[in-house]
């Protein structure tokens, strides 16, 4: 697992089940209507003392090169973008925390605007190829490459790519599930 020594890069924060999060009495009250409640009650029931990221999840976010960032817009609007870039680019710094090189782009501040008044956000990596997806909720923030910790700067650091660096994206991971392969159409990555 990579895991980084400094102290604010390996905070730790709880991780919750996943289901927790996301199943609100709503939700719940919609699966018994589908009699899906009870599969998804034992998913729930879980043990969440081994809910933190592990060698399977930092496996499959070392490979990705994309993902799409949720976020929520102070009128209650969600928002979702596309980030990309090389492969590796999305850190794992520690089993409760990922990080990325936020790359100047089209200065909308979008995501880093929202996330100032409401810092949670929702993050799915897929891996097209192999059928796979990973969903993440967790606590955002943007930290300026210039006021960033030196060990942090160097752990998002992307010797050989060209995109220039004006932040650094922090997510504290408060749930994530593995989701089945159903639906997603499989692609063949370029050479």
């Amino acid at each position: 697992m990579v895991i980084y020594s400094n102290k604010e890069i390996n905070q730790a924060v709880p991780v919750a089940n996943f289901a927790d999060i996301a199943f609100t009495p709503t939700v719940q009250g919609l699966q018994q209507r589908d009699g899906s409640r009870a599969q998804y009650a034992r998913m729930q029931a879980r043990d969440t003392a081994d809910a933190a990221l592990g060698e399977d999840e930092v496996e499959f976010l070392g490979r990705a090169d994309s993902f799409y960032l949720a976020t929520v817009s102070e009128t209650g609007w969600p928002y979702v973008q596309h980030r990309g870039g090389p492969r590796g680019f999305l850190r794992v710094l520690s089993p409760t925390r990922i990080a990325f090189a936020d790359f100047r782009g089209n200065r909308q501040h979008v995501s880093e605007g929202n996330v100032a008044r409401n810092d949670r956000a929702a993050i799915i990596v897929m891996d097209y190829e192999n059928r796979q997806r990973l969903k993440l909720l967790g606590h955002l923030r943007f930290v300026d490459i210039a006021e960033a910790e030196p060990a942090l700067a160097r752990a998002v650091r992307l010797p050989g790519y060209a995109a220039k660096v004006e932040r650094v994206a922090l997510i504290d991971v408060a749930g994530f599930d593995w989701n089945c392969p159903s639906h997603i159409t499989p692609r063949q990555r370029r050479p």
